[in-house]
This record gives structure tokens, C-alpha cells and sequence, in this order.
């Protein structure tokens, strides 16, 4: 279980921002209990949410595949599975001659990132991934995505 503090403040010049980023956190995380507490002193509510991580929900619409949005804040240990992912690519493009875009792009490894696959065949999920990519590197995705 994790936990996040978010503070609300009343003032109208905040409120909106500081609501919408509340409500963007309850949207992508599954709530397993909260407080919250008015500060008199600040002007402003106090939320402690209690956590777990959701998993990004794929496939929508039957068809479309998985793309984590740009703007997405990564928590520690999607940080640390993207770092991972950079470094392997890096590795496996020098290795192979190859620019590192064409092993995977940016947006594919953010993906993985936030998708976090358990199997091989889960990368099929993630846009830009096909046969060919799954079939070369998908296995050592995989190891990397369950050390970190």
C-alpha cells in the first residue's frame, strides 16, 4: 500500500487546479482508504489517500492498442523500468548497428513503463509492438520489467 498527501486549497485562485489534480490522482489509482482534515491556518483541505496502483486499462475500443499519454507522471518504479529499458536499447542498437528507435521508440518504452507486461504476449497490447519486435526482444523486455 502507498500513500499520497494532497493539500486543496480553498482560495478560488487554486481550488480548480488542486481539484482537478485530485481528481486526476483518483482516477488512476484504486483507493483503499483515505483521511482528510481541514488546516485552518492554510485555508485549506488536507487528503491522505491511501493506495495502490491501477493498471492502465487496455484496448478501449476493440482494435486500438495501448499508448501511455505524454504527460503521465511516472512513479519511482516506473522511473526506474524506463531507465532500464533506455539502457538496454541503447545497448542492444550499438550492438546491433542499428539507431536506438528502430530497437524501440521513446514512447514505446514509456509504455511498457506504465503498462508493466508479466508475458511476452501482453506486448501485443502496446502500439508499435508486432510479431518481429516481440519476437526479438520480447523476452529480455519482460526480464527487465520483473527485476525492477
Amino acid at each position: 500500500m502507498k500513500v499520497k498527501v494532497l493539500k486543496v486549497r480553498i482560495d478560488d485562485a487554486f481550488i480548480r487546479a488542486d481539484q482537478q489534480k485530485l481528481d486526476k490522482f483518483l482516477a488512476e489509482h484504486q483507493i483503499l482508504k483515505f483521511e482528510s482534515a481541514f488546516i485552518k491556518e492554510s485555508e485549506c483541505w488536507s487528503v491522505i489517500l491511501y493506495f495502490e496502483e491501477k493498471k492502465p486499462i487496455l484496448n478501449e475500443e476493440p482494435g486500438k492498442k495501448y499508448s501511455a499519454p505524454d504527460e503521465d507522471e511516472l512513479n519511482q518504479d516506473e522511473v526506474k523500468i524506463l531507465d532500464a529499458l533506455r539502457l538496454w536499447r541503447n545497448e542492444k542498437a550499438k550492438n546491433q548497428k542499428l539507431p536506438s528507435y528502430f530497437i524501440a521508440t521513446n514512447k514505446e518504452l514509456l509504455s511498457i513503463a506504465k503498462y508493466k507486461p508479466a508475458k511476452k504476449e501482453e506486448l501485443q497490447d502496446i502500439k508499435g509492438f508486432g510479431k518481429h519486435k516481440i519476437e526479438n526482444y520480447g523476452e529480455e523486455i519482460i526480464n527487465l520489467v520483473e527485476l525492477i
